[in-house]
């Protein structure tokens, strides 16, 4: 799976890790990320990630 990157403060989210802490479980793909979760670090939403390269 594909990783993203914050482009504000460059957070990665792993989807095998996902973000328990904020109610993603580990093994959430990016489309089933809620739209409405932000980064755990800065605060931005899900349109400010990009494919990490």
């Amino acid at each position: 799976m594909e990783k993203y990157v914050c482009v504000v403060c460059g957070y990665v989210y792993d989807p095998e890790v996902g973000d328990p802490e904020n109610g993603v479980a580990a093994g959430t793909a990016w489309a089933d990320v809620p739209e409405d979760w932000v980064c755990p670090l800065c605060g931005v939403g899900k349109d400010q990630f990009e494919v990490e390269e």
